[in-house]
């Protein structure tokens, strides 16, 4: 069966080039054979002839990450050798960001490799195709699927699932709590016997404090009557998300929770032994395994669940084999042994159901049954608008420069805002707060929006101060569609107080920045 539709699609391909290069006007008629006498022996200036090259019959372009890459290759290396198909993968970064300008001038690949939470943008532009797995799909994890489902339509095809465990450890936890008030109570008990610096410390604001949220019964997006997140329905100001921040900020005044949110620093913290508790995610668990710590995984307090990632393929719209391309996907990616390749490259839970039941790494099985009731991280347009406000409010909350109730219900308003904003081609940067703006890195802030000129272009000129800013291109007043210089920001100079005019062309998606 699997060759069948591979088949079907190679021949549609062929069909297509000889359909470009002409037919001929007239049937050739059939005639006997001559018949000719063979030759009592070989004449001795006889020499055989090479076997004629025969050319591939399609090419597939393949746009991954380094950890795929490799696995990729090989499977287009096997691919090629059974029908003569060229893949090529490139090993590409800030694959989104550059799809976005090469599909839609048909230089971009046939296939990318992404997260599912980056796909609103490019759907969103006409850019990805939508793929049926047909009977494979009762093959892959039903949330990982939902994951890659957009207004009802599937649009990737996902190879596997992240979510975020509560990790502790296990030379000083001997009882995994299953409720906050008994992480409170182990962590004051540790920290008495001077064994820890804090009970647990947060890798960041939102995202990898989200578990402890979503037990309390915060909520970022609420979900429709047909199971779809609902962005009319904002939860980050809800009485859950409130309770929780609360909580944080009496454990931290208690000494308990650790005030550092910097990710980085939270990681070295657990490696080191400073504190017993930590969420993260499996991308961790070999930095772990090399620091000799002796750890455990379990799930979350009191019910709570963290959002799910998944990583899956999409389908070039604008690709001229858009059939071959998802063949090539469902009937040769989506087995036991390509799922497990990508598996053993970079260690996720595989979404493919038959190679996750081989998979045998208690760790890795501690992740998924603490995402057992993972939610998708929402794939909608509107999250873009929601992280920096979100984000922002553990802050205010930590360095006392708003309640919990303050924080969270300005950061649900601003969020409202962002999102009414849809239209909008803002210049967010270090320069923001210089210009009237709340604060820096605001793509709704109202006083940097660039206005559309007749030329096509979005324009503004804004007198800022002297010094040295950086600044992005964002759409809609969120971070879901934005722009930088590159895979970096725009960075430019301003000598003498003076007007900065930002000039943005839609097509190019380029900043032109002009300085006194």
């Amino acid at each position: 069966m699997k060759k069948s539709y591979i088949l079907i699609a190679i021949a549609l391909v062929a069909t297509l080039l000889l359909g470009a290069c002409g037919t001929p006007t007239e049937t050739p008629i059939a005639t006997e054979p001559p018949v000719v006498e063979e030759p009592t022996e070989v004449p001795a200036t006889e020499v055989p002839t090479e076997a004629p090259v025969e050319e591939p019959v399609a090419t597939l372009r393949i746009w991954a990450d380094e950890q795929r890459a490799p696995v990729l290759s090989e499977l287009g290396a096997q691919f090629k050798a059974e029908y003569n198909v060229d893949v090529v993968v490139e090993n590409i970064s800030g694959i989104r960001d550059q799809f976005l300008v090469a599909a839609p001038a048909g230089e971009g690949p046939d296939i990318i490799v992404l997260a599912h939470d980056q796909l609103p943008a490019l759907i969103a532009s006409g850019l990805i195709a939508e793929i049926d797995l047909g009977a494979k799909a009762a093959d892959f994890d039903p949330e990982s699927l939902k994951a890659f489902t957009y207004e009802g339509k599937l649009y990737g095809m996902p190879y596997a699932r992240e979510n975020l465990g509560f990790f502790y450890n296990a030379d000083l936890v001997e009882e995994v709590p299953t409720t906050w008030q008994e992480v409170y109570d182990i962590s004051k008990a540790l920290i008495d016997e001077g064994k820890v610096q804090y009970g647990i410390v947060l890798g960041g604001p939102s995202y990898d404090a989200y578990p402890w949220m979503t037990s309390q019964g915060g909520y970022v997006f609420g979900i429709d009557e047909n199971g779809d997140y609902d962005p009319t329905d904002i939860g980050v100001g809800s009485e859950g998300m409130i309770k929780f921040g609360e909580m944080a900020l009496q454990w931290k005044n208690d000494g308990i929770l650790s005030d550092n949110l910097d990710n980085t620093t939270a990681k070295s913290m657990f490696r080191n032994g400073d504190v017993a508790f930590f969420m993260n995610g499996p991308w961790e668990i070999n930095n772990l395994k090399a620091s000799g710590l002796n750890f455990g995984i379990a799930k979350f307090p009191d019910g709570g669940y963290p959002f799910l990632g998944v990583q899956g393929f999409a389908v070039n719209a604008m690709s001229e084999n858009v059939l071959l391309a998802q063949s090539f996907l469902t009937e040769f990616v989506a087995t036991e042994d390509a799922m497990l390749a990508l598996y053993e490259a970079d260690p996720r839970v595989p979404a493919y159901l038959p190679a996750a039941a081989k998979i045998d790494d208690p760790y890795l099985k501690a992740i998924a049954e603490a995402g057992e009731n993972a939610k998708p991280m929402p794939a909608i347009p509107e999250m873009g608008a929601v992280w920096s406000d979100w984000g922002n409010a553990l802050i205010f909350i930590f360095d006392g420069s708003k309640t919990p109730e303050q924080a969270y219900t300005d950061a649900a308003r601003n969020i409202q805002i962002a999102i009414s904003s849809k239209g909008m081609v803002n210049v967010p940067g270090s320069y923001q707060t210089k210009v009237g703006c709340a604060s820096d890195w605001m793509p709704y802030c109202a006083q940097t929006a660039l206005t559309l000129g007749e030329d096509g272009k979005y324009t503004g000129t804004f007198t800022i101060p002297a010094g040295d800013y950086e600044c992005k291109v964002a759409l809609d007043g969120g971070w879901a569609t934005s722009y930088g210089d590159g895979d970096a920001n725009y960075k430019f100079t301003v000598t003498a107080d003076g007007e900065v005019t930002f000039i943005f062309d839609p097509e190019t998606h380029e900043l032109e920045i002009i300085t006194p």
